[in-house]
């Protein structure tokens, strides 16, 4: 059986990559969609149709216009159980607080929206203090804002800043108006709660909603309620899955990766066992038997182990990921079976998998192992393991020219990743055949600056290239990893900034500050041009889906013409872009001037549009273009995005301005700081998992050349030369894993370069972090180092007697 001591690394291993797992399964578990505290009163709700949109998109639904707004909720209201049947109206509508905008907190919608009145008992606000607004200017706030029943408050809209009279406070956030203002502000509505009677049962009611509503709404109880979360929320929530998911495939694939390392190191250091065992009958398939045991006993056990540890955790990494913006502050974790359940049997089936090749190459030791001392070995690498490398190696170079010919960058992203995941397989595989002209590419500045020890360093290398390449292969992964995924993310950053800044012709940028956008109030002090951004609906029945989302901007053509550098226009023209039923379409639209365009807008409305002018897919940072009155006759909470202007000015309140450098830099610096915080994360547990592998390694190696270190010193070495050369053995293999690694990222990074070269029409700039790739190979060399000197010179603490010599013999 394995001894203690070499099981001990495998464990560790498997232990650490399970507590990922679990970790990072627990909170997946735990993301379902939490059900908006605006409406946890309403047992059931009805919702407009869903759009036809992707997962990631997070557009709203389709809304009810006013007219099948008030039908609706006669009908519901009718049914019975029900109390009343509320119209939930939603729009911007944010107090100033000492002269500034107050509930700065981007990431809820509750810190910026207002409601209708009868909206407050969908959530079950209390009245804290006064009454309830029944005219227009007058307001119910939150008592958290400081304010007091009967002052003044402004409030920032989407027209621009308006005087209201706070008539009320309640126990909750958000701001409150009559109905018959809110119903002018929101037109078009989205839910509609229904308030029970305390006898009612929510699911008979629920039946008889649906066959009221038909297929123009989604009938809604109990968890399902959920899917009306913040869109802020439910898109943080995909990014938190996306972070999860990606670390969980990462531990398991890394930890993979480590133990097969480990446990090929110990097949190597077992050659004279295995060969007993043999010589004393022993079968191949009974030495293969033997380890595949061994290899259970240490995923089990490590399994366990490891989801203790991830289940104790979880919580911390859930309240870290709330923290950092991957998740929302609804969060919360669950204990529920199917992760613990994957997680122990992760353990088992990670050691079966690593160990497979090792058991094979056990199964072949020959008894005559067993009277071999030298430690030089016969045959370094098979054909079947150069077959496979290469085989390996053609997947990453075929998935390399994959990235370079992507048209998304998302799709180049994912294939880069494999590319270099199956580069790093392959060098991994082969690299018991690249250790030696590596060495040997090394020798004249080892033989120049390292003398004797030089000489031992590099012999040890060449003689037991199977020991490096084990030792090497958790840094070629961690280098790989870091390098290919800090250069694609601060690759992409910049070439996406720099081609969004040529594509301006402005001189400075107006922007909203403390604020999600700017009114029309704001817009007009600037004098500039705008972009007035809602959410349309396509309504095509020819179309699939009939109801696509699509972003509309309002624009003045003129004056977005002369700003816009990548405008196109390849039929019709952007002069004839006014009036009420105008529209401009891009080409994939495969549509012509004049030809009818029905849209439903954000109150609900159904407009039949005129295509007036056709651009490339290129020229938009959106999907087309209507007149800006057009914008604000059908949705009065619309907020300006971006203004673009010539001088600089003093900004309005609740804006400020910047150069467009700058403007193309945080244009998503929301995502880039959330991409690069996941960045550091992946880094993180690679780098980790990576160096901890090294250290594991290297003190199995220590343990196993403790008779050729104390032969050393019989040989007339010192201890300080004998720690000096295991230091340089260990700042060899190193350097052998960081220039595989990085040679492996590299050309990764070149074929997303290339990609990004050819969707953004100009040369890219290959940038990589090389102080994260300095602190990886750092931590790595530490690591090896210490692994390596601490029981080196623990186990030569006491010069052998001489009469060894001749046992050693």
């Amino acid at each position: 059986m394995v001894s203690i001591r070499r099981a001990v690394s495998a464990f560790v291993a498997v232990a650490l990559g399970v507590t990922l797992v679990a970790a990072a399964t627990l909170l997946l578990a735990s993301g379902r969609p939490q059900v908006p505290d605006r409406l946890a009163r309403a047992a059931v709700v009805v919702q407009s149709p869903e759009a036809g949109a992707s997962a990631d998109s997070f557009v709203p639904t389709r809304p009810w216009s006013a007219t099948a707004t008030a039908g609706l909720v006669g009908r519901l209201a009718a049914l019975p159980g029900v109390a009343a049947a509320v119209p939930d109206r939603t729009f911007y509508a944010q107090p100033m607080v000492d002269g500034r905008p107050a509930g700065t907190d981007n990431r809820r919608e509750d810190a910026h929206q207002g409601h209708g009145w009868s909206s407050a008992q969908l959530g079950g606000l209390r009245l804290t203090a006064g009454e309830p607004p029944r005219r227009p200017g007058e307001v119910v706030v939150g008592r958290a804002l400081g304010l007091r029943s009967g002052a003044p408050v402004t409030l920032l809209t989407a027209v621009g800043a308006e005087s209201y009279t706070v008539t009320g406070l309640v126990d909750g956030p958000g701001v409150h108006v009559a109905d018959e203002v809110a119903a002018t502000l929101a037109p078009g509505v989205r839910a509609i709660g229904l308030v029970l009677a305390a006898d009612a049962d929510p699911e008979r009611v629920a039946s008889a909603a649906r066959g009221i509503v038909g297929t123009d709404g989604q009938v809604l109880t109990g968890d399902a309620r959920g899917a009306l979360e913040p869109r802020n929320d439910a898109r943080t929530r995909w990014i938190g899955m996306q972070v999860l998911t990606a670390t969980a495939a990462l531990a398991g694939f890394v930890t993979v990766f480590v133990v097969a390392s480990t446990f090929a190191f110990t097949i190597a250091q077992r050659r004279r066992e295995l060969g007993l065992l043999r010589a004393v009958g022993a079968t191949g398939r009974q030495v293969r038997r033997m380890v595949y045991g061994e290899a259970l006993v240490v995923g089990a056990s490590g399994g366990i182990v490891g989801l203790l540890l991830g289940g104790g955790l979880a919580p911390l990494l859930g309240w870290l990921l709330v923290d950092a913006g991957f998740e929302p502050s609804t969060f919360r974790v669950r204990y529920e079976l199917w992760p613990v359940a994957l997680s122990l049997v992760a353990g088992p089936v990670i050691s079966l998998l690593a160990v497979w090749s090792a058991s094979r190459r056990a199964a072949r030791i020959r008894p005559l192992e067993a009277l071999r001392e030298a430690a030089v070995e016969q045959r370094p690498i098979g054909r079947l393991r150069v077959a496979t490398g290469a085989l390996l190696v053609a997947v990453g170079v075929a998935l390399s020219v994959g990235t370079a010919t992507a048209d998304e960058a998302r799709v180049a992203g994912q294939y880069a990743l494999y590319a270099v995941m199956a580069l790093v397989a392959g060098a991994t595989v082969l690299s018991p055949a690249v250790v030696g002209p590596v060495v040997r590419l090394l020798r004249s500045p080892v033989r120049r600056r390292g003398g004797a020890i030089g000489m031992l360093v590099r012999g040890g290398a060449l003689t037991a290239t199977r020991r490096t390449a084990s030792t090497a292969a958790p840094v070629l992964l961690t280098v790989a990893f870091a390098v290919l995924v800090s250069g694609m993310v601060r690759t992409t950053t910049a070439a996406y900034a720099a081609g969004r800044a040529d594509n301006v012709n402005a001189g400075w940028i107006v922007l909203p500050d403390r604020a999600p956008g700017l009114s029309d109030q704001a817009v007009a002090a600037t004098g500039g041009t705008a972009l007035l951004p809602t959410t349309v609906f396509r309504t095509d029945p020819g179309t699939v889906p009939a109801d696509r989302p699509l972003t509309a901007l309002g624009v003045d053509p003129a004056g977005f013409a002369a700003a816009n550098r990548a405008l196109t226009v390849v039929a019709g023209s952007l002069d004839d872009l006014r009036g009420d039923d105008a529209v401009v379409v891009t080409a994939s639209a495969n549509l012509r001037p004049s030809e009818p365009y029905a849209v439903v807008f954000a109150d609900g409305t159904l407009v039949s549009l005129r295509v007036v002018a056709v651009v490339t897919d290129t020229s938009l940072p959106g999907d087309l273009l209507v007149p800006r009155a057009v914008v604000r006759t059908h949705d009065p909470s619309a907020l300006t995005s971006t203004v673009y202007v010539r001088d600089r000015l003093d900004p309005p309140v609740g804006a400020r301005i910047v150069d467009v450098a700058t403007w193309a830099a945080e244009a998503d610096a929301a995502e880039d700081r959330l991409v690069w915080l996941f960045t550091l994360l992946l880094i993180g547990v690679s780098a980790g998992y990576g160096a901890i592998a090294v250290a594991n390694t290297l003190l199995l190696a220590a343990a196993g050349r403790a008779a050729d270190l104390r032969l050393i010193r019989l040989a007339g070495a010192t201890r300080r030369q004998v720690v000096w050369l295991v230091t340089a053995e260990s700042a060899l293999v190193v350097l052998i894993g960081a220039l595989l690694g990085g040679a492996v990222a590299f050309a990764g990074l070149l074929s997303i370069r290339a990609g990004l070269a050819e969707q953004v029409g100009a040369p890219v700039d290959l940038v990589v972090p090389w102080s994260v790739v300095a602190g990886v190979v750092g931590l790595c060399l530490l690591l090896a180092a210490l692994a390596s000197v601490l029981p080196t010179w623990r186990s030569l603490r006491h010069r052998p007697a001489r009469s060894s010599v001749g046992l050693a013999g």
